[in-house]
């Protein structure tokens, strides 16, 4: 007498082998990445935060490339390396240990179009001695107006 494997189970729970669902349902997949997507276009305006500083305008386009490094000066006198923001006496030290083994020393500045201009001279005076080789000024683009066409 031989034994059916099939007759151990009962006749409600049989099923045939092989006989699964082969497609995946993409819907769930779909709608979580677009409520990711709409999330980050609203929150990622928000997430720029910069230094507030009111360029000057110029009719010269200038912007720091990238092997420069960036100083910002804001208008209440603060000078920012980077992220940390750095006291006028101690910006001479920071420079050096900054540019030490470099070959290229390039500084930008991004100043406030509202500080003094001894305050901005006597940061450029500090940049000068310590050795750096190219000073850039950042600027706005000024706003031309536009020509009217006569008709």
């Amino acid at each position: 007498m031989a034994l059916n494997p099939l007759s151990l189970f009962p006749s409600s729970s049989r099923r045939q082998i092989g006989t699964s669902l082969s497609e995946i349902n993409v819907t769930p997949f779909v709608d979580v990445m677009l409520v990711l997507l709409v999330i980050f276009m609203v929150t990622a305006p928000m997430m720029q935060s910069g230094i507030g500083v009111n360029l000057p305008q110029a009719e010269t386009q200038s912007a720091p490339a990238e092997e420069g490094l960036t100083i910002t000066i804001t208008k209440d006198r603060f000078i920012h390396m980077g992220e940390a923001v750095i006291n006028i006496n101690l910006l001479e030290r920071k420079l050096r240990e900054y540019f030490a083994g470099k070959a290229k020393k390039i500084v930008f500045i991004q100043s406030d179009k509202d500080i003094s201009y001894g305050f901005f001279v006597d940061v450029v005076d500090i940049i000068r001695k310590t050795g750096i080789e190219t000073i850039g000024l950042v600027t706005e683009p000024k706003e031309l107006p536009t020509a009217k066409t006569k008709k």
